[in-house]
């Protein structure tokens, strides 16, 4: 008798597809542009000025402390999500003294649909402790100050200084940071980087704005999955070399 085994043959090796590139980048790696000469930079951001004269924040807010807040609950989420939690929260705590008598325990119900609501009730009732005890309960309007905030960092300060007291500051999210590198209007391999060649390269006169302009266009316009460049009242000016021409467009 014969007592080899008879064995199958032995299945061919799954191959796994490697996965496709994103072709318009990612959020911490965008596409980056040949860098834009200094009249196409002015002429990008002037084309976006003509075409919003007067923009405005999504985020709703009443005063200095409001727009804090809802500044630190925005990260990871959007506006529209924040929006709806402030309505609530602003109306229990509209200051730091009731922010801070709510506690991380008072602010949570109010911001559980958001992302990161945890950290941000103990960081947004820590901010309020400390606007109290350092700045008799004043958002101050220093950088420095701002920062030394619990949950305030460069962006957040900017943000403030920008619309509430009307500095020419450049906050850079994910939406600025995509595409002053996808356009080539500031390429740069961190956010910092992105915001000084921002500052250097907007028309003087239209840098308050250009923060608003921008993220404005990012959000709606060249939007991270794919740019609707069809769209865009700055092509003319853009670096970008694969542009989408249209919604059927590759």
């Amino acid at each position: 008798m014969d007592d080899r085994v008879s064995r199958a043959p032995s299945p061919a090796p799954i191959l796994l597809k490697k996965a496709a590139k994103p072709l318009h980048g990612t959020a911490s790696k965008p596409r980056r542009a040949r860098r834009m000469a200094a009249a196409q930079a002015a002429g990008f951001v002037r084309a976006l000025a003509a075409a919003n004269p007067a923009p405005e924040p999504e985020l709703e807010y009443q005063d200095p402390f409001t727009l804090l807040v809802a500044v630190v609950l925005s990260a990871q989420t959007t506006d529209l999500a924040v929006n709806k939690a402030t309505a609530t929260l602003f109306a229990a705590a509209p200051d730091a003294a009731s922010m801070a008598a709510l506690g991380p325990e008072g602010i949570a119900p109010h911001i559980r649909r958001i992302g990161l609501w945890q950290a941000k009730a103990k960081n947004v009732a820590a901010l309020a402790r400390l606007l109290i005890e350092r700045h008799g309960g004043v958002v101050p309007r220093e950088r420095a100050a701002l920062e030394a905030l619990p949950g305030v960092g460069r962006k957040t300060a900017n943000v403030v200084l920008n619309v509430a007291f009307g500095e020419d500051a450049m906050a850079v999210d994910t939406h600025i940071f995509r595409l002053g590198n996808r356009t080539g209007l500031a390429p740069g391999d961190t956010p910092r980087a992105v915001e000084d060649g921002l500052v250097r390269r907007c028309p003087p006169e239209l840098l308050r704005d250009a923060h608003h302009w921008l993220i404005l266009h990012g959000r709606y316009v060249c939007k991270a999955r794919r740019p609707e460049c069809w769209h865009c009242v700055a092509r003319e000016f853009c670096n970008y070399p694969d542009k989408v021409a249209g919604p059927t467009a590759g």
